[in-house]
């Protein structure tokens, strides 16, 4: 025992010792401040997106006063590390350009809002939601893919923040979180036509009214940001015919993360008010008719 005293007593005794000790004291008690922080955030705030954002903000506060104690505690120091870095930095500029573009396109994203956490976005050839923005990267629980319909597949992707400066962002719930969808019903010729314009209008409308109200406020919001034009966003069910059936087209504004549900919703009731209407209104079918052609031999 006294020889390890004896062989750590000069280290101890030290200026770089009680240095070091002081920091990582200050930072044990910065993260015992911080996890009790984020404890009281999830109990006392209710929306999730602002729990995310404090609990993020808190994270990159603690990591900023850490930079800078570290920084004064060895601020006689840095002049020799100066020097170093100085020598280095061309080579860490190039081996290194991705962190240093992710990290720009991170700065990007804090400050343009393209993106945030919450959103729907298609990245390139990737969709999904944005679950998670992190200095480097950007997570996203994918949607769609071998999985039909807008729905979650479980996949989870991590992309590189450089993204903002490199692909195509096609945003599904910035601005205005509601997307015009549209489905198709084929009647045959015989059909009353009318009646049946009249049953489907009546329908949407039952079905997606709200999301129309809902929509037009946010669209009129969106005319004071943008230079758009007004946009019908109450449902419109239009008609086109040929020689095998008519067909109407059902357009309806609805949730960006409701198109499947609103779907479902709307194929029900129509079927429901078609069964109603006693052979007046008739689904058209694909019909192929098969002649059998035999010769006989004289």
């Amino acid at each position: 025992m006294k020889k390890l005293e004896a062989f750590f007593s000069p280290y101890l005794k030290t200026e770089t010792f009680n240095k070091l000790f002081f920091f990582l004291l200050a930072a044990l008690l910065v993260f015992i401040v911080l996890y009790f922080l984020k404890r009281t955030i999830t109990r006392k705030v209710e929306d999730s997106n602002k729990k995310y954002k404090i609990k993020k903000v808190a994270n990159y506060l603690s990591y900023l006063f850490l930079i800078v104690l570290a920084l004064f505690v060895y601020r006689d120091k840095l002049g020799n590390v100066g020097i170093a870095v100085g020598l280095a930095g061309a080579g860490i500029a190039f081996s290194l350009s991705e962190v240093i573009t992710s990290f720009a396109g991170w700065i990007s994203i804090l400050f343009t809002n393209q993106v945030k956490v919450g959103n729907r976005v298609k990245i390139g050839d990737l969709k999904g939601d944005i679950i998670d923005i992190q200095i480097l990267k950007t997570t996203i629980m994918e949607v769609g893919d071998w999985v039909k319909g807008d729905l979650y597949n479980g996949r989870i992707t991590h992309l590189s923040n450089s993204f903002i400066f490199k692909l195509p962002i096609q945003n599904y719930s910035a601005d205005y979180p509601f997307l015009w969808d549209e489905i198709e019903i084929p009647l045959r010729t015989q059909s009353d036509f009318v009646l049946a314009k009249k049953v489907f209008t009546a329908v949407t409308e039952e079905i997606c009214g709200t999301y129309a109200q809902d929509s037009k406020e946010v669209w009129h919001e969106m005319q004071n940001k943008f230079r758009i034009e007004n946009a019908q966003v109450e449902p419109m069910v239009t008609m086109t015919f040929d020689e095998n059936c008519i067909t109407f087209t059902i357009r309806y504004v609805v949730d960006y993360t409701k198109r499947r549900s609103t779907r479902d919703l709307l194929f029900t009731r129509l079927l429901e008010e078609i069964n109603k209407q006693e052979g007046l209104l008739m689904i058209a079918t694909n019909t192929m008719e098969v002649t059998n052609v035999t010769t006989q031999k004289k």
